[in-house]
């Protein structure tokens, strides 16, 4: 009989506590990879490791009472009367939600108080709200949020959102002061607190008069109506509460906390207005990648775009044709690409050791001790326990460059280099996405005839259909994605690159995973090049909206950007970065980045005290 987890008695005791308290018998509790969600009577709770460190302990409990506060004093009727129709808006009334029911729990149980802190402080340092520098960088919603809770609890920010909140404070004290000092007394009164913090909308001038409208229409319409009981109104407000809920139970009812590496479809990505469950914007920096405007680099159209899996631009005997044809391939160098990526599986795996503690009182039985056990059956410290060394959760992403430019030899080796290190990357535990990008047409494809139908309106910024390709899902396992990369030998496939854009979307994709340790590889072999998109805009016009998005990637994520340039010096846009000259030298140079960064990471590990080495010096370095 397989041994149980160790995880798994804790997993047990925190699906019974938040249970016990939502008051919901029924509440069904899981633990996954993917992203924390409540929704109805489900709670998806953090996946804990199997060695169970203090920290993580506190966070995956913090979230459980988080859900379960929530479930127990948050009224979604009262709710979505009140909640403001802007998306700026809704998540500040979100955000001062959420504080006020976790301020419940927090008051009445010191040891809740403690998880919930730490279940804050993770999903702010997930965000990267340690790292802004001035209030533009700053989300206004977690600032009032923050706020919120700390008047209503007496705690301060948590230490990586201080800086992010003290940006805020003074404008917000000055406008809306006042009324934040009243959210206490309303703290147990859900349609109280939810008209006072509207007042602190309109104070910080966020209000809109549609909603004041709709608000005031709302109190009319269920006056005299009993609580609890939901009008026609009610129902047909929040269509997509049933949809999301079956939604969520189809995603949990294929993953085990055993097979959860296994699963061949990926969570479905949040737009950059959505809103996650427990009151906040998604785990990552909107800010310098979704308002794009604010950098002068527009899009005529997303209508055209698409992100697409590579089982779905080939037919099945096709696909196995090209993964035939690059395995002939793969022989002939399969050898020396191999050879180093044994040399990084020996530092992962020696990074991931096991040791034994001996001379335990319990455990498993160690043998070596059973001739004294036979002599005194009574002897104490016969028992041993495996021990796990600490080495954190990584996901290693490749972007590879799908351009004309790269047809050849080029791309073949970026496929069976990829091919390898995702092999030996998921043999020592780490996750790896592999993901290419392109457009779907030469000239501008379908963009640039939408364009042309409304008479060529001028300054239209890009102006191609993108097409982003996963070849490799993270959570897919190798031998279920082998087939797709050779797709990259498929004619016709490859076409122009537009770098800015497919950097930001694997960034996000990364942002909104679960590990703590976040590596982007790009394998690129020019400039971003489309031919449509330059004829109407500058000639530098993609090349400076690319280095925008990797200045802010390299300054204010928490994601490590390594870049290797196939004969062109990508040095001049990246700060870590390696160029090489010949294809046959990308599986050196892929295999030396990610031995350089997991060998710091070894160092770091090693010598804690230490303080590790800024990027500009690993540039000069490399």
């Amino acid at each position: 009989m397989k041994p149980e987890s160790p995880a798994e008695p804790f997993k047990r005791a925190v699906g019974t506590a938040v249970r016990a308290i939502a008051g919901e018998p029924d509440l069904e509790v899981n633990f996954s990879a993917e992203p924390p969600a409540l929704k109805g009577k489900k709670a998806r709770l953090p996946l804990p490791s199997r060695n169970l460190p203090p920290s993580e302990i506190a966070i995956v409990r913090g979230a459980g009472d988080a859900y379960a506060l929530k479930l127990a004093y948050h009224e979604n009727k009262i709710h979505q009367q009140f909640r403001p129709q802007s998306t700026d808006s809704a998540a500040i009334f979100e955000a001062a939600e959420q504080a006020r029911v976790e301020a419940i729990g927090a008051l009445a149980m010191k040891g809740m108080a403690d998880n919930l802190a730490a279940n804050l402080e993770a999903r702010c340092s997930a965000r990267g709200l340690a790292k802004v520098k001035d209030r533009s960088d700053a989300p206004l919603a977690d600032a009032v949020g923050m706020m919120v809770r700390e008047r209503l609890t007496g705690e301060a920010p948590p230490e990586s959102a201080r800086r992010a909140v003290e940006l805020w404070r003074p404008w917000i004290e000055e406008r809306a002061g006042g009324d934040l000092a009243k959210l206490e007394n309303a703290m147990r009164d859900q349609k109280a607190f939810a008209k006072l913090t509207r007042t602190i909308l309109r104070d910080l001038e966020m209000g809109d008069e549609a909603s004041d409208e709709s608000e005031a229409a709302g109190e009319d319409n269920t006056e005299g109506e009993p609580e609890g009981q939901e009008g026609s109104e009610g129902a047909e407000a929040n269509p997509e509460s049933e949809l999301s809920e079956a939604e969520l139970s189809e995603s949990e009812s294929e993953e085990s906390d055993e097979t959860a590496a296994e699963m061949e479809t990926e969570p479905a990505e949040p737009s950059d207005a959505q809103q996650t469950d427990d009151g906040m914007r998604p785990f990552r920096p909107e800010r310098p990648f979704a308002h794009q405007d604010e950098w002068g680099y527009r899009i005529h159209t997303t209508k055209f775009d698409e992100i697409v899996s590579a089982t779905d631009l080939c037919d099945p005997d096709e696909l196995s044709r090209l993964r035939n044809f690059l395995d002939q391939q793969l022989q002939a160098m399969q050898g020396v690409v191999a050879r180093l990526a044994n040399r990084l599986q020996r530092l992962l795996m020696a990074q991931q050791n096991r040791t034994w503690e001996f001379d335990l009182e319990e455990g498993l039985l160690d043998t070596a001790r059973l001739p004294r056990i036979i002599i005194d059956p009574m002897y104490p410290l016969s028992f041993k326990h495996e021990k796990d060394t600490n080495f954190r959760d990584t996901i290693v992403t490749l972007l590879l460059d799908n351009s004309g430019s790269m047809r050849g030899r080029p791309i073949m080796v970026a496929a069976m280099c990829a091919d390898i290190l995702a092999r030996t990357l998921e043999r020592c535990g780490v996750k790896t996405e592999i993901l290419g990008f392109t457009t779907r047409a030469w000239k501008g494809g379908q963009s640039r005839e939408h364009w042309i139908a409304e008479s060529k309106p001028p300054h239209p910024g890009r102006l191609n259909d993108l097409r982003h390709i996963v070849y490799k899902a993270a959570d897919e396992p190798w031998r279920r994605a082998r087939k797709n990369l050779g797709l990259m030998m498929r004619e016709g496939l490859l076409k122009e690159n537009i770098d800015g854009e497919a950097l930001m979307w694997a960034h996000n994709r990364l942002m909104g995973r679960p590990e703590q340790r976040q590596i982007l590889m790009v394998i690129s072999d020019g400039a971003p090049v489309d031919d449509s998109t330059l004829s109407v805009n500058s000639g530098n016009y993609l090349e400076q909206h690319l280095r925008r998005v990797i200045l802010d990637i390299e300054e204010k994520s928490s994601v490590e950007l390594v870049a290797i340039g196939i004969g062109h010096d990508v040095t001049r846009y990246y700060r870590r970065a390696v160029t090489i000259i010949d294809a046959e030298q990308l599986g050196g140079a892929m295999t030396d980045q990610l031995i350089s960064l997991f060998a710091e990471e070894s160092a770091r590990l090693a010598h804690p005290g230490h303080h590790r080495i800024g990027r500009r010096g690993i540039r000069a370095a490399a």
